[in-house]
């Protein structure tokens, strides 16, 4: 070791001039290069200098580094060791200080002693550390040493604080501080941190900065305490310093008490803040929670950070910056253009703790979830919520459920989307996948409003995210619309077709995703391939289509293909489309400008679209169900308004005359042929001269359709001749008016001999005649009156917005034929089984319909031949026909069920009275059309009998009468059924044909839910006019005393059918107020608006009023209708149209006894069902009234007793078949709803009344006390019913609900019990020993379900047995709890039946143990072996631990 020391000593002699030429190669100051002399080293004789170069360190004079010459480790020993030991120490300190303090004067040497020293080459072999320090900091590191060197410094440093940086470029105070740094130990440290807290009061703003985030590095752990505190003093004073304060106290080792009042004080100026310091201060925030206050800290600062007033859009940052630069120190270490970097630091600070800490994304959740519904949600909230469900996998199911929970309170709309969107979407484009995975997950709702939100999640990706995540969401949307669940695929359509209209270059881009969807035709609906296809034209035939043209050939390649095909419903799919192209390609057309070149191109696209409906037409002739299909998708195109007067130009006349020549013959002629029944011209609406007028050509088309099997007639198609069958009649003429129209501006004057013209008919009527027809002949009859009805609901679809007083006259008499021939159609089809009539609507959906029969016959051989289609074969054989168009038309249509062939014979004449509803067969009959509704504003109708000079021969008074108001009114209410109404329907396998919910609305679903809504409010007034004539009607009823309409003749059927209008009337205005879009902010006018018209009837609304005020006024109109209603159905309706009323409410609960009394006015009625009370349909309405009822009034168990105390006698003592006089709903049919409904009331009440706490006072103890006594005695009421009425569904509920009520007695009650029982013994005894027999029913109950070995019953008694035998042990822990425990004891149960007998086994025989129970008062001491004692002893639950009999029992 010796050799080697000098060995390295006399290599440092040797290479000292060497080093010190490289440090003036490498100087580490940035001044010029100059030589120095190697005299140039530091030669005064003072103790400092003196020292210094006995341990080893050459002190060098000008811009030369200070030499080291040994390891630092040892040139601070050999210092340390030279001092202490030296004569006059500790006086040599001061002298060597004094050395130090005289050789820094000069600004060159004391930058020296600042910076590090240069290491000799010996140096490189010392174990010391990989840097070197400088003087200073040695100097710092002896301790006896430090105090002074720390004063000299900190009396040096003042002189630099406001010079500006010298030319070299370092700054003297920071590298005076510096010397401070990571200090092996401090000697002082409260000396330390004053004269640093006394600096930094006095340092300009930047350099206060660097002082505050070095203490960390400066301080010992035992100064942190302190430090904090006068950062916190200082925190108050200074605001600039808030962001390296709040870092630095971070870092130190700090009390959560003294950290809360810090998160305090910054919360408090949170919204003064800038945008540069909100990182630091809510990494601050974050990192002070803890579990106890994590929401409420939380709570607190997202109430008050105002994230909108930071994060603006980019077009507005700039000016945001400007404003902010202008308050800040030119010297500030932010750069201006900063702020979206702030932003997105504040978001991943967020992230990051989100992450990481899961008490604070609970309680951000929590935080969120606990926002009041009348409060303001911010976009922030939002934004919070999707990062949450990117970052932490675990909460994704909690936050999916507050999401929904939200949206279906209205809480989170569409505009606060848009706006979070808008805000943060540079913050949300980096979890795109996640938003879009949460979109997935709300697709899979049932909600409506939450499947719309999870749409617009896709929407705004889209729109505002880049090029990946667009492709991301279109990929989404396509995998929705191939799912197989219609709602998914109804609603990725909608959001597809929205995209393609708000951003189609971005949609063309990735068209090679939706042209996917082709391969999954057969998976969609028509409507669904309307769309499809609408939106691909869209992406085709745009602009700028050139780019686009591979879509274009893939479009007609499938069109093509499908409408070549032999199956009707790939046919279909091939109309459907190539119809769609047209109008696209139309639309596209008329929207060009007016220029040459355009007009040559339009000219062209005008020969394509004409071009493909030629194809279309060719391709469909030949199948009648094909042209149907074609002429009303024609029909939709020209009605939507999407082809243009070129092409109806052109297709007009053909269309006219097309149907002149099928359907339209002269009066005079008479038709040919051995018609089965006498043609007559009936349904003439005018008197027509034999030489003059039209008809109808009906009954000959179908007869020659119809029985031409028989005859072998048209075994084969002339070539040319075209196939006329009477399917296409309501379809072609629809496409005739709607061309009419268009072509006119709705003029249908050339065509208006249709409206009153008769058809080619046979007397309807049956009569006598019905029991003498062949079924043949009965099937033919049922499809005339089908076709018949079908021509009808089509012409007042045509004329019913004609204007003239004879138009609307004629529209009425045509309603009245409607109706009468549905009558006379009822009766037919009662005696025509398994008949399927022709198809109304030519779609997919229509080909699996089978309407409802009387029988299961077989009618494979009766069903040829009755759809419309086209013979299969002239000699009825069985063998696959060649013309395969017409073979597979009528295969498809002719799919039913097969049944019984004895069936097959004629009915006999008791058949005749089987019912048949006409609601069965809706999907046969022609949709209606929204506007032939406004016909229920017409009035009295003054039509003009004209003679043959044209002059007013007579004039007839025409009004809609109830059998046609009922008609309408149940046509609306349907279409508002299905299109305000959410289908909550089972998700649909994939690959499998849809439900029918939608048959027969395929015109409405081409308009949005707000459009129909928009059109019923304006219906409104015309259905308040018909209300309240029914309503007097009813009342002269009953001031007449007939209400009690139970005979036949015209005054009960006039009786019946205006009681049908008004149910269907409170149906609509249900369905119409109940309508969840009104909650959207854009459909609030429309609510106003139907407001208006009800509140307007009691009182003309002078000014602009409230919501609530409107709602308040429609509640009293409306409730108003109430003495007036004639069956329980209708007053069930009612009080939902009210509650509807007051969900729109902001304070229901005014409204919300007179609910109640309405619902107890219902069940204290004696209605005139008759049987109808033993009905699933009564017993469904008296279950909802009874819970309206409950729900609605203000002392739930005081019902409950009055019902049970009073109703329930009264029909235990009335005869067998009556009912109870106080509640004559109340019979011993209805008996087993009104237990269910008040055992389930009872238990749902007591479960949300909370558990009282020790810390409440008296009162509330006392009050909670006599609830539960009410309660207990109500549940005994209840349950010793079932000795009276004991059937299976009684005994069921007892089973269920008692369990559910003990449970509920365990959890709210006993707590109460425990701190009641010193104060309130004998209550609490006397509620005990009443919930004791109770409980011994439940018990004998378990054993009554045993012996007779009931399944249904059994399941349930393992939990009860078990909630039992914890409400024993809870009742002991509680006297325990109380030092009653002397009160309680235990003993065996004997099991019983219901009615107290004894179950005798083998094992109870063999046993000689008598029955004891435990008891809780001390009172009660006699005999515990007799009956009598069982029955009043109050003991405090007996425990359920069965004898053996009971448990070895099977």
């Amino acid at each position: 070791m010796i050799s080697k020391r000098r060995l390295s000593k006399s290599e440092n002699r040797e290479t000292l001039m060497e080093d010190a030429s490289k440090a003036r190669k490498q100087p580490l100051s940035k001044k010029t290069k100059e030589s120095y002399a190697s005299n140039e080293v530091e030669e005064n004789d003072t103790i400092f200098v003196r020292f210094l170069k006995t341990s080893g360190l050459i002190l060098k004079t000008g811009d030369n580094q200070n030499q080291l010459a040994v390891d630092q480790i040892v040139f601070q020993k050999k210092l340390f060791q030279s001092l202490r030991k030296h004569p006059s120490y500790p006086k040599v300190i001061e002298e060597f200080v004094d050395g130090l303090e005289s050789y820094i004067e000069d600004h060159d040497s004391f930058r020296n002693c600042l910076l590090s020293c240069e290491r000799l080459h010996d140096e490189e072999a010392s174990m010391g550390a990989s840097y070197s320090k400088s003087l200073i900091k040695l100097l710092l590191g002896i301790d006896i040493l430090q105090p002074a060197i720390i004063k000299t410094l900190f009396e040096k440093l003042p002189e630099f604080l406001f010079k500006s940086v010298s030319s070299d470029g370092i700054n003297m105070p920071r590298l005076i501080f510096s010397q401070l740094k990571w200090l092996d130990r401090i000697v002082d440290g409260k000396d330390l941190t004053a004269k640093i807290m006394q600096l930094i009061s006095i340092a300009p703003v930047y350099l206060q900065h660097d002082f505050v985030t070095s203490l960390p590095e400066i301080l010992g752990d035992a100064q942190h305490a302190d430090v904090g505190k006068e950062l916190s003093d200082l925190l108050m004073e200074n605001t600039p310093l808030t962001v390296p304060i709040l870092d630095v106290l971070s870092s130190l080792q700090l009390d959560t008490h003294f950290l809360s009042k810090v998160r305090q004080l910054v919360m408090d100026k949170l919204s003064s803040v800038m945008l540069d310091d909100l990182p630091v201060i809510i990494k601050f925030i974050l990192h002070s929670i803890t579990a106890t206050n994590a929401l409420e800290v939380i709570s607190e600062l997202r109430e008050k950070l105002d994230i909108q007033h930071f994060i603006l859009p980019s077009w507005f940052q700039a000016s945001q910056i400007k404003l902010k630069s202008k308050g800040r120190a030119s010297s500030s270490g932010y750069q201006e253009d900063n702020s979206p970097n702030c932003v997105m630091l504040l978001f991943d600070i967020l992230k990051s703790t989100l992450r990481y800490e899961k008490i604070i994304s609970e309680a951000w959740i929590k935080a969120i979830e606990n926002i009041a519904p009348e409060s303001e949600h911010q976009s922030f909230d939002l934004a919070m919520i999707f990062i949450i469900y990117s970052t932490n996998t675990q909460a994704k199911k909690n936050i999916e459920r507050v999401l929904k929970n939200k949206i279906r309170s209205g809480c989170i709309q569409e505009q606060l989307l848009q706006s979070t969107f808008y805000i943060h979407f540079m913050v949300l484009k980096d979890i795109c996948p996640s938003i879009l995975l949460l979109a997935q997950s709300l697709f899979h709702s049932q909600d409506q409003n939450i499947i719309l939100f999870g749409s617009l999640l896709y929407k705004y990706s889209f729109n505002f995210f880049d090029t990946y995540c667009q492709q991301e969401a279109v990929g989404a949307l396509v995998t929705h619309v191939c799912s197989g669940n219609e709602t998914e695929v109804d609603t990725a359509l909608d959001v597809l077709l929205a995209l393609t209209g708000l951003n189609p270059s971005a949609m063309r881009l990735n068209a090679v995703f939706v042209k996917g969807i082709l391969d999954y035709l057969d998976n969609l609906s028509p409507q669904q391939i309307r769309k499809l296809f609408y939106i691909l034209s869209m992406l085709a035939f745009s602009k700028h289509h050139e780019a686009s043209t591979h879509i274009q050939d893939d479009m007609h390649l499938v069109v093509r293909k499908q409408l070549s095909s032999t199956i009707f419903k790939y046919k279909l799919i091939g109309i459907i489309g190539a119809v769609t192209m047209a109008g696209v390609m139309a639309t596209d057309r008329s929207r060009s400008t007016l220029t040459q070149r355009r007009v040559d191109l339009s000219n062209e696209q005008c020969k394509q679209v004409t071009s493909l409906l030629q194809l279309v037409h060719s391709c469909s002739e030949q199948s009648p169900r094909a042209s149907a299909l074609y002429y009303d998708e024609f029909a939709n195109l020209i009605q939507e308004g999407k082809m243009t007067p070129e092409t109806l130009e052109w297709i007009g006349p053909t269309i006219f005359n097309d149907f002149q020549e099928a359907f339209v013959v002269d009066f005079c002629v008479v038709p040919e042929g051995d018609f089965p029944f006498p043609v007559k011209a009936l349904y003439g609406l005018e008197e027509y001269d034999t030489r003059d007028g039209i008809v109808i050509n009906l009954l000959p088309l179908l007869f020659s359709q119809e029985f031409a099997e028989e005859g072998g007639q048209m075994t084969s198609q002339e070539p040319g001749q075209k196939l006329v069958s009477p399917l296409c009649l309501a379809p072609n003429f629809r496409l005739l008016r709607l061309c009419v129209a268009r072509q006119h501006n709705g003029n249908l004057e050339e065509i208006d001999g249709l409206l009153d013209c008769p058809v080619f008919l046979t007397d309807l009527e049956p009569g006598e005649k019905l029991e003498s027809m062949s079924l043949k002949e009965r099937s033919f009859m049922c499809s005339l009156i089908f076709l018949t009805l079908n021509w009808f609901r089509e012409v007042v679809n045509a004329f019913c917005r004609q204007t003239s007083p004879e138009m609307k006259g004629k529209v009425l008499s045509r309603l009245k034929d409607i109706v009468e021939l549905q009558e006379i159609l009822e009766k037919y089809l009662a005696v025509t089984p398994d008949y399927v009539p022709p198809l109304a609507n030519f779609d997919l959906e229509t080909l699996d319909v089978i309407p409802h029969s009387s029988s299961a016959a077989s009618a494979k051989n009766k069903k040829r031949g009755k759809i419309g289609g086209r013979k299969r074969k002239a000699d009825g054989s069985k063998a696959p026909s060649p013309d395969t168009l017409s073979k597979e038309d009528n295969s498809e249509c002719d799919a039913m069920p097969t049944g019984r062939s004895q069936l097959d014979k004629e009915l006999t004449g008791k058949e005749v009275k089987t019912s048949v509803s006409l609601q069965n067969y809706s999907a046969f009959f022609r949709e209606m059309d929204i506007e032939v509704f406004s016909v229920l504003q017409c009035g009295l109708v003054t039509k003009f009998i004209l003679d043959t000079e044209m002059h007013t021969e007579a004039t007839e008074v025409v009004q809609l009468g109830p059998p046609e108001l009922l008609f309408l009114l149940e046509d609306l209410s349907h279409k508002l059924d299905n299109m305000l109404t959410p289908s909550f329907t089972k998700r649909n396998p994939f690959l499998k044909n849809k439900g029918n919910r939608n048959i027969g609305f395929s015109h409405l679903h081409q308009r949005s839910a707000p459009e129909i809504v928009h059109y019923v409010v304006q219906l409104l007034t015309p259905m308040c006019n018909h209300l309240e004539n029914i309503h007097n009607y009813f009342q002269c009823l009953d001031a007449e005393d007939h209400s009690e309409v139970g005979g036949p003749g015209v005054k009960a059927q006039e009786y019946h059918i205006m009681a049908s209008c008004y149910q269907r009337l409170l149906q609509i205005f249900h369905g119409l107020f109940a309508w969840s879009g009104f909650f959207h902010i854009g459909n609030h006018n429309l609510l106003y608006s139907a407001l208006e018209i009800l509140a307007s009837r009691l009182k003309q609304i002078e000014h602009e009023q409230s919501l609530e005020e409107l709602v308040s006024q429609s509640f009293n109109y409306l409730q108003n209708f109430h003495p007036s209603i004639p069956s329980f159905q209708c007053g069930l309706y009612l009080i939902r149209l009210l509650m509807v009323l007051l969900e729109k409410s902001t304070a229901p609960a005014l409204k919300k006894e007179k609910i109640a009394s309405l619902a107890r006015q219902c069940l204290c009625r004696v209605w005139s069902h008759g049987e109808k009370e033993k009905s699933s349909i009564f017993n469904e309405h008296l279950h909802d009234m009874l819970c309206i009822y409950l729900e609605h009034t203000d002392n739930v168990l005081k019902a409950i007793e009055e019902i049970a105390g009073i109703g329930v006698p009264e029909l235990i003592n009335s005869p067998k078949d009556a009912s109870s006089s106080t509640f004559p709903t109340l019979t011993r049919h209805t008996f087993v709803i009104f237990f269910r409904v008040m055992m389930a009331e009872l238990e749902k009440t007591v479960k949300g009344l909370q558990a009282g706490t020790a810390a409440d006072s008296q009162q509330i103890h006392e009050e909670k006390l006599l609830y539960w006594n009410m309660a207990v005695r109500d549940f005994s009421i209840l349950i010793n019913l079932m000795k009276v009425f004991d059937s299976h569904p009684v005994l069921h509920v007892c089973l269920k609900y008692g369990r559910l009520f003990v449970e509920a007695f365990l959890k709210q009650c006993m707590p109460l019990l425990d701190f009641s029982f010193r104060k309130h013994r004998e209550d609490v005894l006397s509620l005990l020993e009443t919930f004791q027999l109770d409980t011994r029913l439940l018990h004998h109950l378990c054993g009554h379900s045993k012996i007779h070995q009931d399944m249904r019953l059994t399941k349930h008694v393992p939990l009860l047995k078990k909630t039992l035998e914890l409400l024993v042990c809870r009742v002991k822990a509680m006297l325990v709890l109380n030092n009653c425990r002397e009160a309680f004891w235990l003993g065996n149960l004997k099991n019983r039946d219901l009615q107290g007998e004894e179950i005798i086994s083998q094992n109870s025989q063999e046993s000689t143990a008598d029955e004891s129970e435990g008891g809780t008062s001390s009172q009660i001491t006699k005999s515990k072996a007799t009956e009598d004692g069982e029955e009043n002893e109050a003991s405090d639950e007996e425990k359920e631990q069965y004898s053996d009999e009971s448990d070895n029992s099977d």
